[in-house]
């Protein structure tokens, strides 16, 4: 989402820590392009300016003009302005303490993503908090709005409340909490109705709501693609409604960032939650100090970690690196690998959660690696036989053109795999040769090939020898 951001910001203070010293001049110069770097990401000017001059009072004191590195000094003090813009460090959770049943009252223009948002949290607050969740849609306005939410609460595993045709958002959502009391339910969340814009009948629906259910959360829904209009979508809810959080979807996307970066200073409530993709688990907590890492070229490892352990098989993982670490690697692991790879999301969504390979995004993003790929390799290999996914070596021409009409394939792609697998297996000898100790001197840049790594230097590593 940050790339053409975090490309313009990296440039910038790789041109900085090119530099023994700095002079005023230079951090003037410095923070006039991160001024414009934020501006092109549709940033709001007001918070720009706040940013700027905090950015400003911090650096051109004695601590950065008179430091050994005053490049890194910059990137600190602009990664802490960052986090502070975000909403200051750490995650803020959804309010779970208040006396069931809790409503959560969702809010947002039509379009924003409003209804799958609500199915997600429902999935979530009931897998990873335990709660009995009842879902219930007070959009009366859109065709099919509540056989929707119905649908989605169906694939969460969640109650929904029964469609009564005819009955007004108020009623439903009196309904909706009776039914909850009833019937012992912990969280109710009411899915209100979006408009296409910003309307006085719109807000005075939504403050009728917020008046009958006195919800614990009124969380606002907004789609992260539009950039300034989020921003200001986000400013006449609040001042309307009072908004306790924020939940960004889209943020997979390839929006500028401008709606994250403002939100925070514009409606003072935090972002809590983002939607990460079309998947009904694809809901995931908002972390500012790991999202200005990665703005700032710094990667999320901790972000990384998570993701896989939530999603990779522990056991298939731990077998399938011992088996690259003794070098005997095949066909059929990398396919296993795919597999697991794939449950994770695309593979450059991971690559860009790595230090240092936000420089390399857009090389990335040329590579269009993504999981149409995997599941083309996979295909591949599925057309091999056993023998030649234990021994690759055995696939010449003949054998290339049958595993090629076999997956569906052209034999081009069917060498673009066979490279790709020859690339990995060296760098899992590279690194079974080099050991830990050798891994940490030369850095990752030692593992990767040549094309993706030019200067030799990945990740503050060195030549290798």
């Amino acid at each position: 989402m940050f790339e053409a951001l975090s490309e313009k910001l990296t440039g910038t203070f790789d041109r900085l820590r090119g530099r023994g010293r700095l002079s005023e001049l230079d951090v003037a110069e410095a923070l006039r392009e991160v001024r414009v770097a934020l501006l092109d990401a549709d940033v709001a000017l007001p918070v720009v300016r706040d940013f700027i001059a905090k950015v400003r009072e911090r650096a051109v004191g004695a601590e950065v003009l008179d430091s050994v590195t005053p490049g890194q000094q910059i990137v600190k003090i602009v990664n802490d302005v960052l986090v502070e813009q975000l909403g200051g460090a750490g995650a803020v959770s959804v309010n779970l303490n208040a006396p069931a049943p809790i409503p959560f009252l969702m809010v947002g223009l039509q379009g924003s993503g409003k209804t799958t948002t609500a199915g997600k949290l429902a999935l979530r607050l009931t897998t990873r908090e335990r709660r009995r969740v009842l879902l219930a849609s007070l959009d009366t306005q859109r065709p099919a709005a509540q056989l929707q939410l119905q649908q989605l609460a169906e694939r969460a595993g969640v109650a929904s409340l029964p469609i009564v045709p005819g009955q007004t958002p108020i009623e439903i959502a009196r309904r909706a909490m009776d039914t909850a009391r009833r019937e012992v339910f912990d969280v109710v969340i009411l899915d209100t109705a979006g408009r296409l814009s910003i309307n006085q009948e719109l807000m005075d629906e939504v403050r009728d709501i917020r008046a009958e259910t006195n919800p614990a959360e009124t969380l606002l829904v907004v789609d992260a693609m539009t950039g300034q209009d989020a921003v200001n979508t986000a400013k006449a809810f609040n001042e309307a409604v009072g908004v306790t959080g924020i939940v960004l979807t889209r943020m997979d996307g390839d929006a500028r960032g401008g709606a994250a970066l403002s939100m925070r200073a514009v409606t003072g409530a935090p972002i809590k939650l983002t939607g990460t993709g079309e998947k009904i688990e694809a809901l995931e907590d908002f972390h500012p100090e790991r999202v200005a890492g990665r703005i700032l070229g710094m990667g999320d490892v901790v972000g990384l970690v998570e993701k896989a352990a939530e999603t990779l098989d522990e056991e298939e993982a731990e077998k399938l690196a011992a088996k690259m670490m003794r070098g005997k690697f095949d066909l059929e692991d990398y396919a296993a690998q795919l597999r697991q790879i794939n449950r994770m999301g695309s593979i450059s969504s991971i690559m860009k959660m790595l230090p240092g390979v936000g420089k390399m995004a857009s090389q990335i993003d040329d590579a269009q690696i993504d999981t149409k790929i995997l599941k083309r390799q996979a295909a591949i290999i599925g057309s091999m036989t056993l023998k030649e996914r234990r021994n690759p070596d055995l696939i010449k021409a003949s054998r290339k053109k049958r595993i090629a009409a076999g997956s569906g394939t052209s034999v081009q792609d069917v060498n673009k795999l066979l490279k790709q697998f020859d690339d990995m297996s060296t760098m899992m000898k590279r690194m079974n040769k080099l050991g830990q100790k050798g891994l940490m001197r030369h850095g990752l840049g030692a593992l990767l090939p040549k094309s993706m790594n030019p200067n030799q230097g990945f990740g503050g590593g060195r030549r290798p020898h």
